[in-house]
Order: structure tokens, then C-alpha cells, then sequence
């Protein structure tokens, strides 16, 4: 008898089907949103069981009771199995949002025994500052791309990095950070170029975050986090969220699985939007400089192609006028919406240094001129048109 080997489906088909795959045998076509904050016990044996298996961070064994919702849900498992999938990790733990999911990792670090960061910024701001505070019982050392091999000390227990960056949009080489970091685990907040545009855990990666709010959820109206990570790592995430009590929601959980098959026409559709305003700013003489890796010399160790598969949906630019400029703006937009977040089906635009990095210490603060747009769904033209209108007559 033969058999025949197939190829590994598109990723494109993939995030249509991952974590789907039993559905017709159940005789399903979409999957059922599972509400239930308890589960019954068959038996006081089956139950200590299932408790021990699910408290470990393992999946539960065929028919094994689920226990509590706060322990395990089949509508968060679906997600997570679709996420790993498409990250190309062995599993995916889901959080109620993307710093439950960065909170958990670092825990994780801190427990055992190794509470040292090494972060490179720029960072998320919310990243940033729970770093800088170190509310969880971490210590951080901050690293430029090239330095991550010095900062290490016996205690670090995370290598931090953001690629493309939170709000600059500079880009960082994983594969570089990982042969410094040595044995040390490296975490990448994939959160700006999804799975459609950069896997890091192919380049080495052992932790890929996502504030799965933003292009999985990719409508504005659902909340949530997830780290893809090996086996070992899912374990000890999964016995951190059940303790604290971090888990994702089961309608949160359906409607961020939903968000997956839609994820690589509305990220392509994106990006192609965001190359042509970047284009189309860096001709304005009110900026004076635009961030964008798809621009001639905007992808200097390059990238693109290498490690990810475009530029992405997001264009920062700086204003000539600074501050007063970019205040001006914003406030002359229509269409385009003044507002933080981002990877939604309508564009937004917001200040980072006002807004999501406000908490960020003054030298690592991004500049007032630096604005952050997010390219939506909208026709690219009438976007150019709100923006032109807005232009015009700058401070």
C-alpha cells in the first residue's frame, strides 16, 4: 500500500481551518461557543484526574471533564491550536489580553529564579513600563540590537523584542538576538506583523507574543492575548493563568478564532493601503520623515523577504511642524479616527508620545513630532483625501 504525502497547505488555507479540523465529523460547520463555568464530575476519581492533568498545564485526555472554565475551555483550546499553527510552535496559551500574556511570561522568568530582562526598545509603552517599574519582581536591562550578548547576566531569564517596533516600526533581527541571547529564551511581540507576515519562532524565537486585540481580532470590538511557545513553555504559561486567573473569555476566544480566517486578506489588503500613504507622505513637505520598511532605505538589514514577507499595515511619520503640527492634525481628521490601537478595519491614528508611551521614561519617550497610523479597509484614496485635507495649512 501506498501513500501519498501531501504539501503543508498555505498559510492562507491554514488560518481558514486551523483548529476547525474535527468540525464535519461533528457535524458542525462553525465551532460551538461553550459558556460553561463548571463542568459535572462523573466521578471523584475521573474529576482529581482531569484536575491533575489540566493544573500541570496539559491538555485533557479524550473524555476527560474540563473541571472549570478558568482551568480549561474548548473554544480557547480551538484558538490556541489555530495560533500554533500558524506561529509553527508547538501550542498557544490565550490571556484576557496581550499584557496578561507579556505578565504571565515574565512570572514565568521570575519563578524560576531568573527575574533579569534584557529588553530592547523601543517597546510597546505598556511593555515598557511594567518593565520599568518592576512591579512583577523583574529587573531590566535596556539593550540596543547589538548589545543583547554583554546585557546577559547568570540571572536573565527573558530577552525581550519588539520587530517591527512599537510606534517607530524599526525592525530587529531575530535571528541575530537569539545567537546572542545563547540559552536564554527570547520572546518577539509579533503583535505588528502577524503570522501572515513574520513567524519568529522559524528564526529561533522561544516565546511569540501577540495583543491578539489588534489584527486577529482585526475589528476593534474583542480583547485578548496569546503567547506560542514549545511545549514546555505552554505547560508552565497554562499553571500561571489558571492561578491568576488570566484566562480568556470562550466569546472572546470564538470571536479572535473567527478573526483568523479573515486575518491574511485583511493584513495583504493593509499593507498594500500603508505603502501607498507611506509613498505618498514622504512626498509631503509638511514630514519630515517617514517610517516605513517598504520605502527606499527604510529596511536597512534586510528584512523583508528574509525574515518577513512585507512591510506591514502600519506607517509612522514625523511632522516638520513637531508637536504642534501633529496636534493640529489630529484634530482636522474626519475619516481617519484619532484613537490608540491599531490592526482594525478602519484606520487610526494616534500620538505615541501622548498616549501609549506616555509612561515611558523621557529618554526613551518617542519625540512630539512622531505620529502612528494604522491603514484599515478603507479605499486608500479617500484615506489620501482626509489626510491631504488635513495637511493643508500645517503649523
Amino acid at each position: 500500500m501506498t501513500t501519498t504525502s501531501y504539501p503543508r497547505p498555505d498559510h492562507a488555507t491554514l488560518a481558514v481551518h486551523a483548529g476547525r479540523e474535527d468540525l464535519t465529523a461533528l457535524g458542525l460547520h462553525v465551532p460551538l461557543i461553550d459558556l460553561a463555568t463548571t463542568y459535572p464530575m462523573p466521578t471523584i476519581e475521573a474529576g482529581g484526574t482531569a484536575y491533575d492533568t489540566i493544573g500541570a498545564g496539559e491538555r485533557p485526555d479524550g473524555e476527560a471533564t474540563y473541571v472549570y472554565q478558568r482551568l480549561w475551555n474548548p473554544g480557547v483550546d480551538r484558538f490556541e491550536r489555530a495560533v500554533a499553527t500558524l506561529e509553527q510552535t508547538h501550542g498557544a496559551v490565550a490571556f484576557a489580553s496581550g499584557m496578561a500574556a507579556l505578565t504571565a511570561a515574565l512570572l514565568a522568568a521570575v519563578a524560576a529564579g531568573k527575574p533579569h530582562v534584557v529588553a530592547v526598545r523601543p517597546l510597546y509603552g505598556g511593555s515598557d513600563h511594567l518593565l520599568a517599574t518592576g512591579l512583577l519582581g523583574t529587573e531590566v536591562t535596556w539593550a540596543e540590537p547589538g548589545t543583547v550578548r554583554g546585557a546577559i547576566r547568570p540571572d536573565t531569564g527573558l530577552v525581550l523584542v519588539e520587530t517591527p517596533a512599537n510606534p517607530s516600526l524599526d525592525l530587529v533581527d531575530i535571528a541575530a538576538i537569539v545567537a546572542q541571547a545563547g540559552d536564554v529564551p527570547v520572546a518577539v511581540d509579533n503583535t505588528f506583523a502577524t503570522p501572515v507576515l513574520q513567524q519568529p519562532a522559524v528564526h529561533g524565537a522561544t516565546l511569540v507574543l501577540h495583543s491578539a486585540t489588534k489584527f486577529m481580532g482585526g475589528h476593534g470590538d474583542v480583547m485578548g492575548g496569546v503567547v506560542a511557545a514549545d511545549h514546555e513553555w505552554t505547560a508552565l504559561l497554562r499553571q500561571i493563568r489558571a492561578i491568576t486567573g488570566a484566562v480568556l473569555h470562550p466569546l472572546a476566544a470564538y470571536e479572535l478564532h473567527r478573526g483568523l480566517q479573515t486575518i491574511h486578506v485583511r493584513v495583504r489588503a493593509q499593507q498594500e493601503s500603508a505603502a501607498t500613504v507611506a509613498a505618498w507622505l514622504a512626498e509631503r513637505p509638511e514630514v519630515s520623515r517617514v517610517h516605513y520598511a517598504g520605502l527606499p532605505g527604510g529596511d536597512p538589514l534586510g528584512l523583508l523577504g528574509r525574515q518577513m514577507a512585507g512591510a506591514g499595515a502600519l506607517v509612522a511619520f514625523r511632522l516638520a511642524g513637531g508637536y504642534a503640527a501633529a496636534s493640529a492634525l489630529l484634530e482636522r481628521l474626519e475619516l481617519v479616527t484619532h484613537a490608540v490601537s491599531l490592526g482594525g478595519v478602519d484606520s487610526l491614528i494616534q500620538h505615541p508620545a501622548s498616549l501609549t508611551h506616555r509612561l515611558v521614561a523621557d529618554d526613551a519617550r518617542p519625540d512630539a513630532d512622531l505620529l502612528r497610523l494604522s491603514l484599515g479597509l478603507e479605499c486608500v484614496d479617500d484615506v489620501l483625501a482626509d489626510l491631504d485635507k488635513a495637511f493643508a495649512n500645517l503649523p
